[in-house]
């Protein structure tokens, strides 16, 4: 508790001269709170009239270079880039929310029973989640996503898989650790249930690298359904999506129609770095060794 009310502090009130790894987590805190803002942004744009409806094609002239009147240009379909591009964040901020808070909630509690109780339970759920653990995530996503179908819970679910072993070897590991400490002891001394003391004593003391989890996790998520999408495994055909519309835009790359795979593919690049800066950033802080580097 102590530790990460400290780490609370130092982020509320840094120091007067944040070092690179600060000033990289500030790029990506402003990376990531773009993409957010346009996530919440874009249908109340669309709904002024501001931008076009990113589902309604052949309304507009097929492959029209960037303008005045279209910032980005169209795609094959006659589909408004620029607002393709916008609603893609929407899609990814759901389905990588959704995919990184189930595993979350599946992991974290598996690995804080497995790490207090401890025993033969421990070793079956230690065996299920490293047998999960090796297999490649996006083939893991990919295998599960011919299973699961398309649609936004279904790519949740297929990520999810994914990335519940990390959340659980994590607490687990912290849990063993802590639970032999003194205050665990007197808790059980004093006929606390295991209820109790898991949530109560241990929940707070092991979590602390979960919200750096939680970010990474949400970076590579975002590169997977990129994958999924590019295969044609992701989200429903029309639905904005930056890895469909790359696949779409692929076939008249050779010709010079670069603005239709340009526009996606980077807004994809930012947001996977703002969310990576804004991990190794947080890292500092629930880390005293790095800190004490930096």
């Amino acid at each position: 508790m102590t530790s990460l009310r400290n780490n609370l502090l130092r982020l509320v009130r840094p120091a007067t001269r944040p070092n690179l790894s600060m000033q990289l987590m500030a790029v990506g805190a402003v990376i990531t709170g773009f993409f957010l803002l346009v996530a919440l942004l874009a249908p109340l744009l669309q709904s002024w009239g501001w931008i076009q409806s990113p589902t309604e094609s052949l309304i507009n002239p097929i492959h029209a270079e960037p303008s005045a009147r279209y910032w980005f240009g169209t795609s094959r379909q006659g589909y408004d880039v620029f607002s393709r591009t916008l609603f893609g964040s929407q899609a990814a901020w759901q389905v990588v929310i959704l995919a990184t808070a189930l595993s979350l909630l599946v992991g974290v509690p598996l690995g804080l029973v497995s790490g207090y109780l401890g025993g033969r339970l421990d070793r079956v759920l230690l065996f299920l989640m490293d047998t999960i653990y090796t297999l490649p995530g996006l083939l893991l996503s990919i295998t599960l996503a011919f299973v699961v179908g398309r649609g936004v819970i279904n790519a949740a679910i297929a990520l999810s898989i994914a990335y519940v072993p990390q959340y659980y070897r994590v607490v687990r590991n912290h849990t063993t650790s802590v639970k032999n400490e003194l205050f665990i002891e007197a808790a059980q001394a004093m006929g606390a249930s295991t209820w109790t003391v898991l949530t109560r004593y241990l929940l707070l003391n092991v979590i602390q690298s979960v919200p750096v989890l939680f970010t990474l996790n949400a970076a590579d998520a975002i590169l997977t359904l990129g994958g999924l999408g590019f295969l044609g495994l992701g989200l429903p055909e029309q639905t904005p999506e930056w890895g469909n519309d790359l696949r779409q835009a692929l076939e008249a790359l050779p010709t010079g129609i670069w603005w239709t795979t340009l526009f996606p593919g980077m807004a994809m690049t930012l947001m996977v770095v703002g969310l990576s800066l804004l991990g190794e950033g947080l890292n500092e802080f629930v880390n005293p060794k790095l800190r004490d580097k930096a």
